[in-house]
């Protein structure tokens, strides 16, 4: 399943490819914003790595943002989970070293 908004950018084109793929697409509901967060942070997120590299080829920018998300995840401290990275939280948890606080609407 792929998960989109309702923009303008749904091509048909990419609405016959997930066809193709065997994808069912998934489009958010009008007017719901907090369905697509997550998403939306991670965009924003990457804006940190791409503002600053300037890509002379697909490889090299394959590389940086693997890299970039390697960073992110594995050493980067996040205060929603307690200012660790989200590597260290989520072997708290399978660990029961940590609970699960409630998600914000």
């Amino acid at each position: 399943m792929i998960r989109t908004d309702n923009g303008s950018q749904i091509s048909q084109l990419f609405e016959e490819t997930c066809e193709q793929l065997g994808l069912e697409h998934d489009r958010m509901p009008n007017a719901t914003p907090n369905k697509n967060a997550h998403i939306e942070a991670f965009n924003g997120i990457m804006e940190e790595c791409l503002a600053r590299n300037e890509f002379q080829t697909f490889a090299q920018a394959y590389l940086t943002v693997i890299d970039f998300i390697d960073f992110y995840n594995g050493r980067r401290l996040h205060s929603a989970v307690g200012y660790r990275s989200p590597q260290e939280f989520r072997e708290a948890y399978r660990q029961n070293h940590t609970r699960l606080g409630p998600v914000k609407a």
